[in-house]
This record gives structure tokens, C-alpha cells and sequence, in this order.
């Protein structure tokens, strides 16, 4: 498992399944905003890949979140679209709903970039999220993340084109939290 100061980032579970898809993926609102394409519904058993770890999928790497404290599971985290070549990858992670407002976001983002940087080698980590995801924003740039442009109405969710912002980190430029 991978340590921060609040969480840890660990293999996904099969009892993680069917929570992450009632509290993250079937709500509706919030799945249309964290995913690229239209809500759809998952089927019980389902194999997606949103919810399901494919060990054999080089460019994607989803992890459980857990409270270090009692190991509750509080939401999930991904590193995906891993390019070897040019050692770079994206950040994706989603809380769930009563976990959410208690830093575990920015807790998150740190796990994943000492992974990313540290353990898988990387050059160049990457964030895309909605301008008006401020938790998000928050968690990226107290990680060190610098806000590289705006995307005007390019996401389309929930009936109207929200813009979105790219963020980067270069390995260079991160700073890790002191270990105690």
C-alpha cells in the first residue's frame, strides 16, 4: 500500500465493487462531471473497467482509497493514459460523497505523485478537471500543480459546455512532504 498522511492508495477489492458503483458511478450528476462521455448505467457483476482492476492494462492503474486510520474505503484514484515514452501520465481520483471536505483529495494527489514520479519514474503528471472544480484545483495546486490553460466549453455534461482546465507537474518542479 502507498502511504500518505491521511490515506493509502492500495489494490482494488472485490467488496470495494459495489460501493464505488452506489456512491460514485450511479450518481448521476457526479459520474457525468468526472467522466469524458454520457452517464451510462453499470450492471451489477459488470467487468467495467471503471470499477473492475485489469492487472494487465499497462496505461491504466486504479487504486482503492482507504482512511489510514481503520481503513475505510473513501473513494478511488487512477493513473492512467501512461505514455513510457514520453513519461508522462494523467491523475484521475473521485471521493466518495461523505468523505469529501476533509483533505483527503490533497492526500491523494500526493500519494500519486510520489508514485508517479518516484516509483513508476515519471517526467510529467497531468490533470484535467472542470474550472469549477475547486476541491480539485485546491488538491492539484497545493501539490505543486500549475494551471497550463483553460479549454473554453469543451466538456459537454448535463446539458450544457463547461470549460476545463489543464494542469501540470514536472518532476523537477515537485516538492514531497517531508516523512516524519
Amino acid at each position: 500500500m502507498l502511504r500518505g498522511e491521511k490515506v493509502g492508495l492500495r489494490a482494488r477489492h472485490d467488496e470495494d465493487v459495489p460501493i464505488l458503483r452506489t456512491e460514485l458511478y450511479d450518481d448521476v450528476v457526479n459520474s457525468s462531471r468526472a467522466e469524458s462521455g454520457p452517464w451510462r448505467p453499470i450492471a451489477p457483476g459488470s467487468k467495467d473497467p471503471r470499477l473492475v482492476a485489469d492487472d494487465t492494462a499497462e496505461g491504466h492503474v486504479p487504486f482503492s482509497v482507504v482512511e489510514l486510520d481503520g481503513g475505510t474505503l473513501v473513494g478511488t484514484a487512477t493513473l492512467w493514459g501512461i505514455d513510457n515514452h514520453h513519461r508522462s501520465a494523467h491523475i484521475g481520483l473521485g471521493m466518495l460523497p461523505t468523505s469529501r471536505g476533509k483533505g483527503y483529495g490533497t492526500d491523494v494527489v500526493a500519494v500519486l505523485c510520489h508514485y508517479g514520479f518516484v516509483v513508476r519514474g515519471l517526467q510529467r503528471l497531468q490533470i484535467e478537471t472542470l474550472a469549477d472544480n475547486v476541491a480539485m484545483l485546491r488538491s492539484a495546486e497545493r501539490n505543486g500543480f500549475v494551471r497550463e490553460g483553460v479549454l473554453r466549453s469543451s466538456a459537454w455534461v448535463m446539458g450544457e459546455f463547461l470549460d476545463e482546465v489543464v494542469l501540470g507537474l514536472l518532476a523537477r518542479d515537485w516538492k514531497p512532504e517531508p516523512k516524519a
